[in-house]
């Protein structure tokens, strides 16, 4: 022990008093800091609620204002510049070095969303490029409103209405700023505007079957709908003459894919190791899948069911059984407060007939946490990769989509104590989550009485990896979008409806297709480092627990959190504007 000579008693009060208000300086500085970071958190996801565009994922869908409706003129796309330069310099004028980690992460989170709206206005700017953006800003908006459960109230069938009418003038806005349209993006629109005709009676015909519109928002939504089908059909017509003299390019080049890796999902991977660790994965799956035929060989495979209505009620038992299980395994808490559950409902008419626009489900928001989330389903039948799965059983499609995937996890966190953390930023904790849950609950034991359905497993194990090369060499260009779709289509196997459908998609949004397996990778690599560190200490439940409630932070914010393991956060850059290099 170091022993000091004895001050004079006022002295020693002095010294006494200067800690004292240093600690509590510091600890005001702190206060202040994580003040500041929840006030500019607030205020960025209220104007990005009015601005971040609609697509056809279902993950990154958000609560928006009554009365909203898109819009992307060039004067609204300049204000959108503008007020991401505004957010950018506001967060950069924040100090939080001297932040409890927390707040730092929360800060980074911040900066993540900020950088993501740069990516999107700059760097892959589909405002310009994809004429089926405009599709998604009007018709996409409408079908995002159906996907909420019956009833429609009153009041959200006028916000349809809003919506629907809002398509003519959104089309028109995108004759004048697709100035710089690819052509693969413009032959998948053509493709998916062929049957708009009828597809848009349908929908018609669907509202007024099933959705119970008052009369007077009947009669408005059928002026809208007529619009917005004529001009549908006329914005098709106007494309097809372009087509053929198009660019073809829709890389986004190694420098622009680096950008996203670094500062919208704060990873510190190359390219080339995204793709190395994909192909490993993919061996992996590829053996695993021979060895469980192998052993399963004389099994029968699972009967279809027998009607929805069968499929519909096991769904329901297994989704309950399935979070008992959870707990009782010790894997994750399986009933989190305030979670509700995931439920399989019959596809109503007027979303069935606008299904290709996006994931027919509804995984609610923090305005709906007390409402179920829904999925939509027709008839089990065999026929494409995805009806071969949940035709015969629900539960491998459960366990990434709602249980203990996507709704459930987003629901919990989305109760979040810490406002930042309730939002979407990137797609890696999410996807790596819904992709990681359906092989934990294969090797916690939920399938050893289905042995057939582990083969199941291990098909969407080579689904999910193959993503990984698809995703990196559209990006790099080593792949154009028809070669990628018929890698999947040979490789996974897979439909080649299927196929197309996840090639646009990945050549679109860069960066996405990675977010299952390398988020899976992540999740391991963390657990590992817990198990690790804390030794006799760790628990396994304890651990996942703390993943699917901060499922929305990236996990190399995770790790710095938890583990307090900062090597792989990236560092913040000068500026997260587009260069163009």
């Amino acid at each position: 022990m170091r022993f000091f000579p004895a001050l004079p008693r006022r002295v020693a009060a002095c010294v006494a008093a200067s800690v004292l208000t240093l600690a509590l300086t510091a600890t005001l500085q702190a206060q202040t800091a994580e003040a500041k970071v929840q006030t500019l958190s607030a205020k960025f996801w209220e104007w990005r609620a009015t601005e971040q565009p609609f697509t056809n994922d279902d993950i990154p869908r958000m609560a928006r204002p009554a009365g909203y409706a898109s819009h992307w003129s060039a004067r609204d796309v300049a204000g959108y510049e503008a007020r991401i330069a505004e957010f950018e310099a506001q967060w950069r004028a924040l100090d939080v070095s001297a932040a409890p980690v927390p707040v730092q992460v929360d800060y980074r989170l911040i900066g993540s969303a900020i950088a993501r709206v740069r990516w999107e206005l700059e760097v892959i700017p589909d405002w310009k490029r994809n004429p089926f953006f405009y599709v998604d800003q009007g018709l996409t908006a409408t079908y995002t409103l159906m996907l909420e459960k019956a009833p429609i109230s009153a009041a959200r069938q006028h916000e349809i209405v809003l919506r629907l009418e809002s398509v003519p003038r959104l089309l028109d806005e995108g004759r004048a700023n697709l100035t710089d349209m690819r052509q693969p993006y413009a032959v998948i629109a053509m493709g998916d505007l062929a049957q708009i005709e009828s597809r848009m009676q349908r929908f018609r015909d669907g509202v007024h079957a099933a959705a119970g519109f008052t009369p007077e928002n009947l009669a408005a939504f059928d002026k809208a709908e007529d619009a917005a089908a004529k001009s549908l059909v006329a914005y098709r017509e106007w494309l097809k003459p372009q087509v053929a003299n198009l660019k073809m390019e829709t890389a986004v080049g190694r420098e622009g894919y680096l950008y996203f890796l670094r500062n919208v999902a704060l990873m510190s991977y190359t390219p080339e190791q995204l793709l190395a660790d994909g192909e490993i994965e993919f061996q992996r799956a590829v053996g695993f899948e021979a060895l469980q035929q192998a052993a399963n060989k004389g099994v029968p495979e699972l009967p279809v069911y027998a009607s929805l209505d069968a499929q519909i009620a096991d769904e329901k038992k297994q989704e309950l059984a399935m979070r008992k299980f959870l707990t009782d395994r010790g894997v994750l808490t399986g009933d989190p407060a305030g979670v509700k559950h995931y439920l399989y409902v019959p596809t109503p008419p007027y979303i069935a007939a606008l299904g290709f626009l996006g994931v027919e489900d509804d995984l609610t928001n923090p305005m709906r946490l007390d409402e179920d989330g829904t999925s939509y389903k027709g008839t089990p039948r065999l026929g494409g990769f995805w009806a071969n799965i949940t035709s015969r059983d629900v539960r491998p499609l459960t366990n990434h989509e709602g249980m203990p995937g996507h709704y459930f996890q987003m629901a919990w966190s989305m109760h979040h104590p810490d406002p930042v953390r309730r939002h979407y930023y990137d797609s890696e904790s999410q996807e790596g989550i819904g992709f990681y849950a359906e092989e934990m609950m294969m090797i916690a034991g939920l399938y050893d009485n289905t042995p057939k359905m582990k083969e199941a497993i291990y098909a969407l194990n080579r689904l999910r990896t193959l993503r990984v090369t698809v995703d990196v060499k559209l990006a790099l260009g080593q792949f154009t979008l028809s070669q990628a779709q018929a890698y999947l289509t040979n490789t996974v196997p897979m439909d080649e409806g299927t196929a197309r459908s996840e090639a646009f998609m990945f050549a679109s949004t860069p960066g996405q297709a990675i977010t299952y397996q390398i988020g899976k990778m992540d999740i391991l690599k963390g657990l590992t480092m817990a198990k690790l560190q804390q030794g006799a200490k760790f628990n396994l439940q304890t651990y996942q627990d703390f993943v699917w409630l901060n499922g929305s932070v990236p996990f190399s914010l995770q790790r710095w959190e938890l583990l307090g393991d900062k090597t792989d956060v990236p560092v913040i850059p000068a500026t997260f504007a587009w260069s163009g290099k």
